[in-house]
């Protein structure tokens, strides 16, 4: 009996740490229910596969200062939020990003900045 409690928390654990993977079409509907801009989907889209492949538990390598950037959004921890960043509910990364957006636009992200900026980005049909 102990054992088969140990091993369901373990497997909760597990699951836990391998996040959550988004498809493209669950990804529009969730920014589209966190209230991202229609408008800009296309490049928030684009910045979360450049970032993250679409994936909430990313924690990326250390930075020069050793800070790291973390979840699907890849939000760094010294400069910005750092609760929550790797939930499933990205709430709190929503919000986040959308003050980093808010200060430095879409240049804030690298990935943004190298794999869409300034491209024919594809239409979302979801």
């Amino acid at each position: 009996m102990t054992r088969a409690i140990l091993f369901i928390v373990a497997l909760c654990f597990i699951a836990k740490s391998n996040g959550k993977t988004f498809t493209e079409c669950e990804l529009v509907h969730e920014l589209r229910r966190q209230g991202f801009p229609e408008h800009q989907l296309k490049d928030w889209v684009c910045l979360i596969e450049a970032e993250s492949s679409k994936r909430t538990h990313v924690v990326g390598g250390s930075n020069s200062d050793g800070s790291h950037d973390y979840g699907l959004f890849q939000i760094n921890n010294r400069y910005w939020c750092n609760d929550d960043l790797l939930l499933d509910d990205i709430s709190i990364a929503s919000q986040c990003s959308k003050t980093i957006f808010g200060v430095h636009g879409f240049n804030a992200w690298v990935g943004w900045v190298n794999k869409c900026k300034g491209k024919n980005l594809p239409n979302l049909h979801c």
